[in-house]
């Protein structure tokens, strides 16, 4: 049973959700969480008979009406109750109820105004599952990505750029994407211009990066790096050289996924002891409910959260 998120009721969420609903892209074996009342409004703004809803087995959490909807607006008890969905959704999850959760997106600036600390749903799930060491992975046909750092600034991103902290990111890059490729041979990126070139432009790629990388190899891990970031996603897509490459921060990961396959990447969060996945992108605030947003990726989000939870059961079995 995989669990979803219905995200901001005043972006996309809602909508992707319903659309995907009404095609025939659900199974039966989902439980959403989120506000019925919510999605019966959004049916009607979208022309669609509330009939739809009959098909969805709905956690309904009732802390939003239909009044409460503002699409394109950033309000504080909408990204609370974002917040909730995410929290139930996790406890349940943990408790065995549900084989996987795929979330739909949250508003940051939203989810903030009831939880400051709130920084993205990766960080949001690990902490309700004990804070085990994860990281963020993107993931479509044509890249995978995962991540040493995220939702930092880019100096903090820097700082913790650890040998330790990238060794643990190929470790679980690696357990992954074996999952999901028939080989696995990863890539890590440089954080320096040219990989530091040997201490011209920084140290931190001899001292932080080449460590992490040599201890992997001698785990067994076909791991390479560093490797120029200017270079690296041209030998992993086009050479076909890589199936996964190590990104030092948030844009070095983001930007190539993006420009790559907008419409067909999958966030996941791995080394939780449950599946999560997600759509790899936001509210889209100026385009919610004017039935324009696209569904791929949450299509693809589902597709990966079975297949996830199918494996993971397979191998723990």
């Amino acid at each position: 049973m995989l669990a979803i998120t219905m995200g901001d009721a005043n972006g996309v969420g809602p909508e992707i959700l319903l659309r995907v609903a009404a095609s025939g892209g659900l199974t039966g074996e989902e439980i959403v969480y989120g506000d019925r009342a919510v999605l019966a409004w959004a049916a009607g703004r979208l022309g669609m008979d509330e009939e739809v809803l009959d098909g969805i087995q709905i956690v309904d959490q009732e802390l939003l009406g239909e009044n409460d909807v503002a699409p394109g607006s950033v309000d504080g008890r909408v990204g609370a109750a974002a917040v909730e969905y995410v929290r139930r959704a996790t406890r349940d999850a943990l408790e065995g109820r549900a084989s996987a959760i795929v979330t739909l997106p949250v508003n940051k600036e939203a989810c903030r105004i009831s939880t400051p600390d709130f920084t993205g749903h990766t960080e949001l799930i690990a902490a309700l599952c004990g804070n085990p060491a994860v990281t963020m992975m993107l993931a479509s046909d044509r890249l995978i990505v995962t991540h040493v750092s995220t939702h930092v600034s880019l100096s903090q991103a820097i700082a913790r750029a650890t040998t330790e902290r990238i060794a643990e990111v190929i470790r679980l890059t690696n357990a992954a994407v074996r999952l999901l490729r028939p080989r696995v041979r990863i890539a890590v990126a440089g954080l320096n211009p040219h990989a530091g070139e040997h201490g011209a432009f920084g140290s931190e790629d001899d001292e932080r990066i080449t460590p992490a990388v040599d201890a992997a190899r001698r785990d067994g891990i076909d791991v390479t790096g560093p490797v120029p970031g200017d270079t690296v996603f041209y030998q992993a897509v086009h050479a076909r050289r890589y199936d996964a490459v190590v990104c030092m921060y948030h844009d070095q990961g983001h930007i190539p996924m993006k420009t790559l396959d907008f419409d067909g990447g999958v966030n996941v969060t791995l080394g939780l002891p449950i599946v999560r996945t997600s759509v790899d992108h936001g509210t889209a605030y100026d385009i919610a409910y004017r039935g324009k947003a696209r569904t791929r990726s949450f299509e693809l989000a589902l597709e990966m959260g079975r297949r996830l939870s199918a494996s993971r059961y397979t191998r723990d079995s």
